[in-house]
């Protein structure tokens, strides 16, 4: 007679030892090991003591077929373990932004959050190369580029897993047959996502991508106001993007409404699983302009159309218009004799009004001879304290000078007032050189201080995996800088890559680069805590870092 067995009899894969499953487990392509979660019980418990941590993947790829590059990125990203809750991907313009777009919700979901840009130029590695790629593509596009015309084609795709955050995405929405945009209802919708999905009134970080004909500095400004000093908010502020929800009413307002901006809110999840460490975003930047001269003041502002002002200025303190004409053509005529050989050349500009003159000296190196002149205007404005009060600040924006009369200057934007203060930068390959040298530290420190936090923690972890590291970065880049702006390589991206080289990274060159966070960070050398804030900067390179904070240790 048979004896009755007391329990199922284990055999086949069952009998192996759980390290080893979870050794084999954790080498498999996400979409197999997708497949490999829903096996049993105990491989989905293995599945997620694999993925208990956040994980970035990016990659690149200059293929010139649209399909092909797609694939490329794709199989990188998704050939280790890692469920993705949301994916950036920078193409060239040269591919099908809409065609591109599907290929990768084909691929990826259309659950997650999606945003697909069209880009100036292109950072990340190519992971089948192994090697790190900074690809600025010209300006000159349309019917006349030929289908064999491989050089400007590629893209980029970062993707991320961030248990213990919400991701969502909110538009910036402009009603179809109206001319206002709905800045309030944008600042507003982010805070009120925040509020439903986290205990923190703000969310931790923002990565936004701003419409190529919406001026972002008065958007960026009410952002600025609105939320704590701790909120990170980098983004391009000139592109050309699409975008993919999971929530499908949001998807269908294409159909009553323009974009002119998305913002990827980052909120701290209300409902955490325990066990779980922090996500910490960072950011630095290194800029590439110097200011010269003395502090000026509009005295009055006359709006030439719809994107450029014609601004009447005089000496802070005195009386008297400015000869703007004649100013302008002293620095074009200084900057022709820069272009004739001489490495350095110092120049004196006389700034004349109606009863005086003053001169003071600029330096011109000849590789800055085509430098861009902007003003810089400070504005009086409010920020939020991190105890949610208002307090005064002053915001720093830039506008390029494009012109001018006689008695006034042409700049781009409409958004100086009279009375504001400002100043006058110029683009410099040399301060943009220290800048990044000045970023480098500044991340070099942060790696240093990500160690030392960690220190203690790691000589008592049974899991010496379990530690804090820097899980990844985005870098948004001035078109304008790269190579032909330094004289040599990979100089915008080395202050990252350089302290954290095996750290995903993927990075974009704009035409107009977001960056605001904590002044520790973001402030430069020369600034004081009095400076004032600059949100959407020119001729800089605004640097995102996410690290990973493990749990605090039980006692």
């Amino acid at each position: 007679m048979a004896t009755p067995l007391s329990g199922k009899r284990m055999s086949g894969f069952s009998l192996v030892d759980e390290e080893i499953v979870q050794n084999i487990l954790s080498r498999l392509p996400a979409l197999t090991f997708a497949y490999a979660a829903c096996v049993n019980k105990r491989w989905y418990k293995i599945c997620s003591k694999i993925l208990k941590r956040p994980k970035l993947a990016s990659a690149l790829s200059l293929n010139p077929s649209l399909q092909d590059a797609v694939k490329e990125v794709i199989e990188q990203v998704l050939s280790e373990p890692i469920r993705p809750h949301f994916a950036i991907a920078c193409i060239s313009k040269e591919f099908n932004l809409e065609l591109a777009h599907g290929l990768i919700i084909e691929k990826l979901g259309s659950r997650i959050p999606i945003i697909t840009n069209v880009s100036s130029g292109i950072i990340g590695v190519d992971g089948i190369a192994d090697e790190l790629f900074e690809e600025k593509w010209e300006t000159t596009s349309g019917p006349n580029i030929q289908e064999s015309d491989t050089a400007e084609r590629g893209l980029v795709l970062l993707v991320g897993f961030l248990p213990g955050l919400k991701i969502g995405t909110i538009p910036l929405l402009q009603p179809r047959q109206e001319s206002n945009t709905l800045v309030d209802k944008f600042v507003m919708d982010i805070l009120h996502y925040t509020a439903a999905v986290s205990d923190c009134a703000a969310p931790a970080g923002i990565i936004m991508f701003g419409d190529k004909t919406t001026d972002m500095k008065p958007i960026v400004a009410k952002m600025d106001c609105a939320m704590p000093e701790e909120t990170v908010i980098v983004g391009d502020a000139s592109a050309d993007f699409i975008f993919r929800t999971g929530d499908d009413s949001l998807n269908q307002l294409v159909y009553t409404c323009c974009f002119q901006a998305v913002a990827l809110v980052f909120a701290r999840d209300r409902y955490k699983p325990e066990g779980l460490g922090e996500i910490q975003f960072h950011v630095t930047k290194s800029t590439g302009v110097l200011p010269f001269g003395p502090n000026l003041k509009a005295v009055c502002v006359v709006p030439k159309d719809s994107e450029r002002s014609c601004l009447f200025a005089r000496l802070e303190g005195q009386d008297g218009i400015l000869a703007a004409g004649a100013i302008l053509n002293e620095i074009k005529q200084q900057r022709s004799q820069a272009m004739k050989g001489f490495p350095f050349l110092d120049f004196v500009v006389e700034f004349k009004t109606y009863n005086r003159e003053i001169s003071w000296l600029i330096t011109f190196r000849e590789e800055d001879t085509f430098a861009d002149l902007y003003i810089g205007v400070t504005k009086e404005t409010q920020r939020t304290s991190d105890s949610g009060i208002l307090t005064p600040g002053k915001t720093l924006e830039f506008y390029k000078v494009i012109g001018g009369g006689e008695y006034y200057f042409t700049v781009n934007g409409i958004g100086i007032r009279t009375g504001d203060s400002f100043l006058f930068y110029q683009s410099d390959s040399s301060t943009a050189s220290s800048s990044c040298d000045h970023a480098f530290n500044k991340l070099l420190a942060l790696k240093a201080e990500l160690k030392s936090k960690n220190y203690l923690r790691l000589s008592n972890l049974a899991d010496k995996d379990d530690k804090e590291e820097v899980l990844g970065g985005f870098i948004f880049s001035c078109y304008h800088r790269g190579e032909s702006f330094f004289g040599d390589t990979f100089v915008d991206s080395y202050p990252f890559c350089n302290n954290f080289p095996t750290a995903p990274v993927a990075g974009l060159f704009c035409r107009g680069e977001i960056g605001r966070g904590p002044k520790s960070l973001m402030n430069e050398e020369y600034d004081d805590e009095t400076s004032p804030r600059c949100c959407v900067h020119v001729y800089s390179t605004i640097y995102l870092v996410m690290s990973y904070l493990p749990p605090p240790l039980e006692s």
